[in-house]
């Protein structure tokens, strides 16, 4: 079995978890109303925003040996650049002010999910910066589509104010494809359980995200 596969397996528990939210549930069954969509999406906007610099901080800390990853780094960061302001142009074309969003406090929950990512980059090992990559990449193509199309058909939207989602839906499939690859050049025994441990936290972390999107 593959490290890949490995790591689906050991966190199946907190990714159903993740998928049974409340917030989620709704939205695949179309039972969210334009408040709640525009609140999924303003939070998407505050962990976004940090993607890049993430992956920054994670690519300048590896050490030479992992150059293979730093170069990986480098392609992923050609990939998120700018993918904030499609979030704030989806709630500008759902009739929303973006402005008071780019200017507004993220959720606890949002900035606790954010906090840990850099906390794992900067003290314990930016290897582990991949564990939320997984949670966010993995969770994006399983159910972003569906759920767009629940809250299409519920708001009666155009596709203008789903760019992210569709973006990072089932036409992402080649980054989870780079993903798995890259995630299977990780032989040390120390990085793999690192992994494991960040994407069950992020998986938790992300479901916390969700929880505080309330009706």
């Amino acid at each position: 079995m593959s490290f890949y596969q490995q790591l689906q397996e050991s966190t199946e528990a907190e990714r159903q978890q993740l998928f049974a939210s409340e917030m989620i549930t709704r939205s695949l069954n179309g039972d969210i109303d334009l408040d709640d969509y525009v609140s999924f999406l303003s939070q998407a906007y505050h962990h976004v925003k940090h993607t890049v610099p993430l992956m920054m901080a994670a690519g300048s800390r590896l050490p030479d040996e992992k150059e293979w990853l730093r170069t990986a780094i480098a392609e992923y960061i050609k990939e998120e650049i700018g993918h904030q302001e499609w979030i704030l142009n989806d709630i500008s074309n759902c009739g929303f002010d973006k402005e008071i969003v780019r200017n507004s406090t993220p959720h606890f929950a949002t900035e606790l999910m954010v906090s840990y990512a850099y906390d794992m980059v900067s003290r314990v090992n930016p290897v582990g910066f991949f564990g939320m990559v997984l949670v966010l990449e993995g969770t994006s193509v399983s159910l972003a589509d569906m759920a767009a199309s629940g809250v299409k058909n519920a708001l009666d939207l155009s596709e203008r104010s789903f760019s992210y989602l569709r973006s990072h839906g089932s036409i992402d499939q080649e980054h989870i494809q780079f993903l798995e690859t890259l995630l299977n050049k990780f032989e040390s025994p120390q990085d793999q359980q690192l992994i494991t441990h960040s994407a069950k936290a992020f998986y938790r972390l992300y479901q916390g995200v969700f929880e505080s999107i309330k009706r």
